[in-house]
């Protein structure tokens, strides 16, 4: 199966392409840019170097979020457009797992995480488990002291992934103590080729259902919701 991962869902944007479980060729880069501008050229140049075609493609794999709303919106709608058009299987994969899918070596707790402004964090706990990365708890969003507080209740060490935990890993240690480490270096920037990997075990979804996970709702759209009660829908979750 040849296979294209796309992350777009925070400031590094990653693309990799995989044949099976062989990792053919990864672009990664970790600036402040426009994903819209940057994202198709990257997998352009990519594609290209590695000598494929879109038509040699068998499946999409899309980091699903949380994350930053365009950045999100931008690559979900990519890999839908190149699953639809190309008549591609499509498979989506949690943004907080792809980091977590960087520690195979570890046995801690891992918890991954994306700041959230105002004290507030996107995160979740997993655990390699047999060559095999489980979910223990779902992905969640949430004050960096309360899920601290809440991680007491485990027994062993915490291991913060991500870049923006030198912005929370003082709460944690007040909570956790030396049962705090931080991920190598190495293990903090998303890859896409760790995403394409999870996304290989994922079941393919249907291209017209698949949506971002944005796990809270812009603030600009909580607002709305507040001034217009009488108007919401059931689901909160934006359609593209």
């Amino acid at each position: 199966m040849r296979l294209l991962a796309i992350d777009a869902s925070n400031q590094a944007m990653s693309v990799a392409v995989l044949e099976n479980q062989k990792i053919i060729g990864e672009i990664t880069t970790n600036t402040k840019g426009n994903h819209s501008q940057r994202l198709m050229p990257a997998i352009a140049k990519l594609m290209a170097e590695v000598g494929w075609k879109p038509a040699n493609l068998d499946r999409i794999t899309v980091a699903q979020g949380p994350g930053s709303y365009t950045g999100l919106r931008i690559g979900v709608t990519i890999a839908k457009t190149l699953a639809w058009t190309l008549g591609k299987e499509i498979t989506g994969v949690s943004s907080l797992a792809v980091l977590a899918g960087n520690c195979e070596e570890s046995s801690n707790y891992l918890v991954p995480l994306f700041d959230a402004r105002r004290g507030n964090i996107y995160t979740g706990l997993y655990k390699w488990e047999s060559g095999k990365l489980i979910q223990v708890e779902p992905d969640t969003h949430v004050s960096a002291e309360t899920w601290a507080s809440h991680l007491k209740n485990l027994s062993g060490t915490i291991e913060l992934i991500g870049e923006d935990r030198v912005l929370h890993q003082q709460m944690f240690e007040q909570q956790l103590g030396d049962r705090v480490v931080a991920a190598a270096l190495k293990n903090h920037l998303p890859k896409a080729s760790v995403l394409g990997l999870l996304g290989l075990l994922e079941e393919p979804v249907d291209v017209h259902t698949i949506l971002p996970h944005y796990l809270k709702l812009a603030e600009a759209e909580e607002n709305w919701r507040k001034e217009h009660p009488d108007q919401l829908e059931e689901s909160y979750v934006e359609k593209i």
